[in-house]
């Protein structure tokens, strides 16, 4: 067992140096450039445009904070947050130990040909268009003709039917389950690569050391899954603070704003409400909240690595 951590401690410890050659940062200027005007640009305009009363084809008119006062006091603003918090919480969770759990699995089968088959199924569902895949969870979920209700009724579990999307106490979960991501994910495909990622010599190390399956999986594999974990905690952060395409197809913040969510209120104000200087508001403040927190990450992501080269 003693050897075992001696090789995961090596293998977190492996300082990894890139050399870049002061000609290549020329080749990113078209690249930042790009990102300055598309990216950029229109994210401290939309900070400017906060201050102001402004609607589309309507003289725009300085208001200071008034819209920001407006936003304290926007309860459908504050529970979309709630709604967002709940989805968090799921996608760093039960969409990671699922899928964790799958490529724990996954690993464990001898034969190559049947890993290789498993791993494609697996990984396919990431290829179909998400359009598309809610559309088809739409149909699944119809009150009326869906495969859920109409399964439910099939083994006489009537009871059960009912309307997914138009409850306001199933909606967001239903929301949840479309496309099954807790296993075939973006957290499957890099908790995989990880785990392939690891030198051999670590596994061999701990079976000779005596270490159980459920041993190495709490004392190797987690550990060495550090970075790949720190990777999906700041992917998940920003692709849930800007969630919502699902529901603007499927639900529109419905039911009684069971599924509202900060992008959803966004584009209700500017396009339905026609408040374009208040949406700027709630723009502006969702990508300070995005960019603190992926600051923060990003920080303390960079300290355990020089953390670890000082060892």
């Amino acid at each position: 067992m003693a050897s075992a951590l001696k090789s995961v401690e090596k293998q977190k410890a492996k300082p990894q140096q890139k050399k870049f050659k002061p000609i290549l940062y020329l080749g990113l200027a078209p690249l930042f450039m790009i990102l300055g005007l598309f990216s950029y640009y229109p994210a401290l305009n939309g900070l400017t445009r906060a201050f102001f009363d402004w609607r589309f084809f309507e003289p725009s008119e300085f208001i200071g904070l008034e819209n920001f006062r407006t936003m304290l006091s926007d309860d459908m603003w504050w529970e979309s947050f709630y709604h967002i918090s709940i989805v968090f919480i799921a996608a760093t969770t039960i969409m990671w130990a699922l899928p964790l759990l799958a490529v724990e699995m996954l690993i464990s089968i001898r034969n190559r040909r049947t890993q290789y088959i498993l791993r494609t199924l697996l990984l396919f569902p990431l290829a179909f268009p998400i359009v598309v895949t809610i559309y088809m969870w739409g149909f699944i979920y119809h009150p009326n003709r869906g495969v859920l209700n109409t399964s439910l009724e099939a083994v006489g579990l009537d009871s059960l039917a009912q309307n997914w999307l138009g409850d306001p106490k199933t909606a967001l979960i239903a929301l949840l389950f479309i496309g099954f991501p807790w296993i075939a994910s973006l957290p499957f495909f890099v908790f995989l690569t990880g785990l392939q990622n690891i030198g051999t010599e670590v596994f061999e190390a701990a079976a000779l050391d005596g270490c159980s399956r459920m041993q190495r999986f709490f004392l190797i594999d987690i550990p060495l899954l550090g970075r790949q974990f720190r990777l999906l905690f700041f992917l998940a952060t920003i692709s849930v603070l800007q969630f919502g395409i699902t529901a603007q197809i499927l639900t529109a913040g419905g039911p009684d704003n069971a599924t509202m969510f900060p992008i959803l209120r966004i584009l209700g104000v500017a396009f339905n409400g026609g408040d374009w200087g208040y949406a700027a508001t709630l723009s502006s403040t969702l990508f300070i909240i995005t960019f603190t927190i992926s600051a923060v990450i990003l920080l303390i992501s960079r300290g355990e690595k020089q953390n670890a080269r000082s060892l």
